[in-house]
């Protein structure tokens, strides 16, 4: 038996609930005395109004109902211009009414926020000088922008449904992120930084891969290295070259002359101690440059850090320095680097410290987090001016080479760890602070 529909339903149960008032005023109408056609009349009169009662009720829940449907339907076809009116927020149905509407303002403005997202992200994704792929779990090309066609070589519907091996971008799938040397097929081959990560569409992962090619930054990084290198080398070339060139045109003239000074021999040993002062230098400018330059990889061994700073504590001699004790702790790392990286920076500390006609030093350690801080402290006049500090061969000593507090940082760095100098609060001198991984 086929199941009644819920307007079906209704109206039955209507003509149900009716029934029994029809049946008793039919029913003293035909026992009583009237006429066959006042009884015929009324009881036609009678059936039609218990129908068209019920035809009302019917027509009061369905229609209603029928718009509510018509509301969702619409909002399941992404049409939020339809909205359900005459709504009395007393009624239950059209309370119903007020809230599809409401939903439908905030599916709407939800809707809209969605698109210009999605504009906004597709548009950055067309101006960013950066390849991006997207590949489904079967490794099927999803998503690619405008630079990764001109990567390929080929136009995104070329493309798109092919996988990574008909692409011939597996070797892309490796560890990430990475520096490597690719030659893509579309040409362009250089150093290229590739960067992989997973996202869920549709329930499944996929792998989102994105390559930025990084040969022009290394290329513009090293050009702006060699300039700063040749500035430095032609700065310190002149400043010696300049007197050296002086002073043999001078001894030249010196010695052109007939009859020949009484003092020449003096002047000539001065110009010539001159110029050996100048060569000197050079050769101790050229040495320091080759020894920051030729740094070796550190060898990493266990360091127990009470014994290590209490030999660090006895190379310097000029003046006291004390040991305050830390918590017994053990880094990884190269003694004989970090111990020529605490010689420096014994050696400036205790330099400062004379500037001011004495003082001491003090050496600690202690835990932080996930590092281990070893600090140096001095009591000299303390930093004035921080730009410079790890500027190769800038200097404010006389005779300084320039490079030893750049060493010290070249040498924090590969051991993973960084070196900051800062001016002590409260009191004065200066604080150097080297952490390192705990």
């Amino acid at each position: 038996m086929k199941r009644l529909t819920i307007d079906q339903h209704i109206l039955l149960l209507t003509l149900g609930a009716s029934l029994p008032g029809g049946v008793v005023a039919l029913a003293l109408l035909w026992t009583g005395d009237y006429t066959p056609k006042v009884q015929w009349t009324l009881t036609l009169f009678v059936v039609a109004l218990l129908v068209g009662f019920a035809a009302s009720v019917r027509a009061r829940v369905v229609v209603p109902l029928q718009t509510l449907a018509n509301l969702l339907a619409a909002l399941r076809e992404d049409d939020f211009s339809i909205r359900g009116r005459t709504a009395n927020p007393d009624d239950p149905l059209g309370a119903a009414l007020i809230e599809v509407n409401a939903l439908a303002e905030t599916l709407h403005e939800q809707r809209l926020g969605a698109v210009e997202a999605t504009a906004l992200l597709r548009t950055v994704m067309e101006q960013i000088d950066v390849a991006v792929f997207a590949f489904d779990p079967e490794h099927r090309l999803r998503i690619v922008n405008r630079t990764g066609e001109r990567l390929m070589g080929r136009s995104t519907e070329q493309m798109l449904g092919r996988t990574a091996g008909e692409l011939g971008v597996t070797d892309w799938f490796g560890d990430a992120p990475r520096v490597v040397d690719l030659t893509p097929p579309g040409g362009g081959a250089g150093r290229w930084d590739v960067r992989r990560t997973t996202f869920r569409l549709g329930g499944f992962p996929h792998d989102l891969l994105v390559l930025s090619d990084v040969s022009r930054p290394l290329r513009e990084q090293e050009r702006q290295a060699w300039q700063r290198l040749i500035r430095v080398i032609g700065h310190e070339l002149g400043n010696s070259l300049g007197p050296i060139k002086s002073i043999a045109g001078s001894i030249e003239t010196l010695l052109q002359r007939d009859p020949l000074p009484p003092d020449w021999r003096e002047d000539m040993q001065r110009g010539l101690q001159v110029i050996a002062a100048r060569a000197e230098s050079l050769s101790r400018f050229t040495g320091a440059y080759a020894r920051l330059a030729r740094l070796p990889a550190p060898k990493p061994a266990a360091i127990v850090l009470k014994p290590f700073v209490q030999r660090l504590a006895g190379l310097e001699t000029r003046v006291p320095v004390r040991v305050r004790p830390g918590p017994d702790l053990t880094v990884n790392g190269d003694p004989d680097q970090l111990e020529q990286l605490f010689i420096n920076l014994l050696r400036n500390a205790a330099d400062a410290t004379l500037e001011v006609g004495g003082g001491a030093l003090t050496l600690g350690w202690r835990r932080s987090r996930d590092s281990v801080d070893l600090w140096v402290d001095d009591e000299g006049p303390g930093l004035s001016n921080t730009a410079n500090l790890f500027v190769p061969f800038f200097t404010t000593k006389a005779g300084g080479s320039g490079i030893g507090l750049v060493l010290c940082r070249q040498i924090a760095e590969a051991h993973e760890g960084s070196l900051r100098l800062e001016n002590r609060t409260g009191t004065r001198g200066c604080r150097a602070t080297l952490t390192l991984p705990a």
